[in-house]
């Protein structure tokens, strides 16, 4: 069992940056893949990133490749999503889960309560 925790979440302005940290609980952390997934209001959930178990692989949905980078530290059960360079419709519930690596939610077992992230314009 992986209990999930996101923070970091908050309002931006465009252009500004925002951390996401989500802490998980248990031992088997380094096991998974993590994912980060967003849900903007009237839309479906939609894949943002994902880290192997080890950080060496790292995927990215299009619209925030060269803006967000997301990391992990296995030491501290912890993964990252540094967001840079941030717009309008990047304003999303941000949620993190934990699974096999990939971009489909259905890869993922355990899922965290979520994180508000708001970007005025």
């Amino acid at each position: 069992q992986v209990q999930l925790v996101e923070s970091g979440g908050g309002l931006a302005q465009a252009g500004g940056s925002l951390r996401l940290s989500c802490a998980a609980s248990g031992r088997a952390f380094s096991l998974y893949a993590m994912g980060w997934f967003r849900q903007a209001p009237g839309k479906e959930r939609e894949f943002v990133s994902t880290i192997s178990t080890l950080g060496a692989s790292t995927a990215y949905t299009d619209s925030v490749k060269g803006r967000f980078t997301v990391s992990r530290d296995n030491a501290k059960n912890t993964v990252y999503l540094q967001m840079n360079s941030l717009k309008p419709e990047d304003t999303a519930v941000y949620y993190c889960a934990a699974g096999t690596y990939g971009g489909a939610p259905t890869l993922y077992t355990y899922w965290g309560q979520g994180t508000q992230v708001t970007v005025s314009s």
